[in-house]
């Protein structure tokens, strides 16, 4: 019988080339053309908002959440959320996924946006909107463009060009 024992904790600036090295396992150089990442470029993600999960002294997987804009009104963007290959399917993203929508919850932030797969983001509270209601600065398939609200009202009126945040 395996037992999937691992920790969440905040990221600290120790973990960076493992998540780095997780990154490129599980989304490879092409990874920095996509509209997510492009929304990434030159804005640091949120230390406070940003996770680790860990087994023993193995990081097994990692959560990241950044500040951007919609339209005119502040977000944060979810992801990347990568998980070692032998960890997958045993809880560890889920946790992630769970930690990180309560941090940004607690922080005040009302809207987390990603670039997603729905079955697996929707439980989590994910919902798709109209087809460009909000756009990318890159090609994405509309239905994984994907919305969270953390506070009620907070997807009313929500649309326009999703930007970097200053």
């Amino acid at each position: 019988m395996m037992i999937d024992s691992f920790t969440v904790q905040a990221e600290r600036p120790e973990h960076a080339d493992a998540i780095e090295a997780l990154h490129e396992a599980s989304f490879g150089p092409g990874r920095f053309a996509r509209a997510a990442s492009l929304l990434r470029e030159g804005v640091p993600h949120d230390p406070a908002l940003s996770f680790v999960a860990t087994a023993g002294l193995q990081l097994i997987g990692s959560v990241r959440l950044t500040p951007i804009v919609i339209g005119d009104r502040p977000a944060i963007l979810l992801g990347p959320l990568a998980v070692v290959e032998g960890w997958k399917g045993r809880g560890a993203g889920k946790s992630l996924m769970r930690t990180a929508l309560a941090a940004a919850a607690e922080a005040g932030h009302s809207v987390v946006l990603l670039v997603g797969d729905e079955p697996y983001y929707g439980p989590f509270g994910f919902v798709r909107l109209e087809p460009y209601r909000i756009t990318l600065p890159a090609p994405a398939d509309p239905a994984r463009v994907l919305v969270c609200p953390l506070a009620d009202g907070a997807l009313d009126g929500l649309g326009g060009a999703a930007r970097r945040a200053a």
